[in-house]
């Protein structure tokens, strides 16, 4: 097997020397492989970007023009001294895990993931190989999911009170991922209004063949009068901008990971813990399933999570 290192960490972001390119760089790079479409992994400037096939629409939507190509689940190309392939991931539509193979030697980084299937997204593949890089997003003990059913339950109710006071059930959410899963999840009772941005992210998505039921945008001649009792699905942003105003009296609540730690603040009335990471049990999960003897860890809990893995028997360390 390879002595190199098949991946290693530089200032632009994580780079395989031996295929020269970068995998979700934070800085402009000549050649970029990107797990998924979320601000935080794609960025605007690289010279060519490749990613899954499912994954293209959504990247050429939010970065505008960019030379890009995608590649099939498992399609293995060579690049440079490596082979190459993208195995779902299960975090959002078209979210890939990156299998780099170099001399036999086989590492993944597994970009955002979650285990549990939302109905929407391509569920978490485990690929076997010798280093797993992991996110930790939720890598601490105190994260664990209930089922997404439960949650999904639990939303319904709360927008079925908020109907029956005559008030409006505004939902926030991520706009790619979270917000279509609420969509296909949560059992319709009335209107279901997305704001524009989440519109043009699930319009996107239903062309590409995802399962998506019929949901309206919340145009600018939408109200609480006209739609009495919808659920508006819309992200943080509108809150604070102003958009939101018109469907007073309304009740806010907000669907994270985040809000196992953050249940009330800032005007939320509803708290609904649901995310598209996996949560503690769900990383241990993945990484046994994977076969790795070493794993290293990033984006989130990286020194508390890699110590807990050292102590279970893995070679485990912050990807610094």
């Amino acid at each position: 097997m390879s002595r190199d290192p098949v991946l290693i960490m530089t200032a632009k972001g994580l780079y395989c020397p031996a295929g020269d390119f970068h995998i979700d760089p934070t800085m402009r790079v000549p050649r970029a492989l990107i797990t998924h479409g979320h601000s935080d992994h794609a960025c605007r400037g690289h010279g060519a970007y490749l990613a899954s096939q499912a994954a293209l629409p959504v990247l050429r939507h939010r970065l505008g023009r960019i030379v890009a190509k995608g590649a099939g689940w498992g399609e293995r190309q060579q690049i440079g001294g490596v082979t190459v392939s993208f195995h779902p991931a299960g975090h959002v539509p078209g979210s890939a895990q990156i299998r780099i193979e170099q001399a036999g030697e086989v590492w993944v980084a597994s970009g955002d993931y979650k285990l549990e299937p939302d109905g929407v997204t391509e569920p978490f593949e485990p690929v076997a190989c010798h280093t797993f890089i992991t996110e930790c997003t939720f890598g601490l003990p105190i994260f664990r999911w209930q089922p997404q059913d439960r949650i999904l339950a639990d939303i319904a109710s709360w927008w079925a009170s908020n109907a029956a006071l005559g008030k409006a059930s505004i939902l926030v959410a991520y706009s790619f991922g979270k917000a279509q899963r609420l969509m296909a999840g949560i059992a319709a009772q009335g209107p279901i209004l997305t704001h524009p941005v989440v519109d043009a992210v699930t319009n996107i998505l239903r062309d590409q063949g995802y399962s998506l039921p019929p949901a309206q945008e919340a145009t600018d001649q939408i109200t609480a009068r006209t739609h009495p009792g919808a659920l508006i699905i819309a992200p943080g942003s509108a809150l604070s901008n102003g958009w939101a105003d018109r469907f007073a009296p309304y009740s806010c609540g907000f669907a994270s990971g985040w809000m196992a730690l953050a249940a009330r603040r800032n005007g939320i009335e509803a708290a609904f813990t649901l995310s598209d990471h996996a949560d503690w049990p769900g990383l241990n999960a993945a990484i046994k399933a994977t076969g790795a003897s070493r794993v290293l860890t990033t984006h989130g809990y990286v020194t508390p999570f890699a110590r807990w893995l050292s102590s279970q028997g893995y070679d485990a360390d912050v990807l610094a």
